[in-house]
């Protein structure tokens, strides 16, 4: 039983340049029944190499690190193909970085004075393969200031391109679409490049927040 429910836990890198910081997280998510902390790095090059070593679920990523910054860090790992979500956690004053890190491959982005019971549960959500962002992260993200911040194009859309669109925005993987929606992955996969095509998006974690500040995800 107990070697089961190790297997069953959520293995976490943590990536900071601040000790501090890094024993901080560690001490918390110790005492969460369902994540193990299996690593630190203390800047981003390093949280590379041992995220390729550990082959850890998650990566808790900060974003200003001397040398390889976050968002290099998150490049160099989708590179090596590495399959940990990447859940950005950093300051107030790198929310320029949301756009950037989330194309760079992010699954999720919070702010350090998230509460501690919060980010656990960001660390299960980003696990399970949902977006998760702050709802202040959101704002800055879906400001019409920022790239494609507004209203897009989503009356041309068709109702099957919507149905798919709602469901990439619960996380849902084409495969499962698929079974969702009785529709081949050829054809899903078709839908979502017309939709990104339509929305000028750029990937699915753009088209999910898309959908997200439209109202079309549960």
């Amino acid at each position: 039983m107990a070697d089961q429910e190790t297997a069953q836990r959520i293995r976490v890198l943590v990536v900071d340049d601040h000790q501090v910081v890094r024993r901080g997280l560690r001490t918390f998510l110790e005492v969460q029944g369902d994540i193990e902390v299996v690593g630190e790095a203390g800047d981003g090059a390093q949280g590379v190499e041992r995220a390729t070593q550990l082959r850890p679920d998650v990566v808790l990523m900060d974003m200003a690190m001397p040398g390889m910054d976050g968002i290099e860090a998150l490049r160099a790992l989708r590179d090596r193909g590495s399959t940990a979500r990447v859940l950005v956690i950093t300051s107030f004053t790198e929310r320029r970085s949301v756009i950037p890190a989330l194309r760079a491959g992010a699954m999720g982005y919070v702010y350090k004075d998230i509460d501690p019971e919060a980010l656990a549960s960001a660390i299960r959500s980003v696990h399970a393969g949902h977006v998760l962002l702050q709802p202040e992260v959101a704002e800055t993200l879906l400001s019409p200031d920022a790239p494609n911040g507004g209203q897009g194009r989503g009356g041309t859309l068709t109702e099957r391109e919507r149905e798919v669109l709602a469901l990439i925005a619960n996380g849902r993987s084409n495969r499962e679409i698929a079974r969702a929606l009785l529709l081949s992955e050829k054809t899903v996969k078709t839908h979502v490049s017309n939709i990104l095509m339509k929305l000028d998006l750029a990937d699915r974690t753009q088209a999910a927040l898309w959908a997200v500040r439209h109202d079309m995800a549960d």
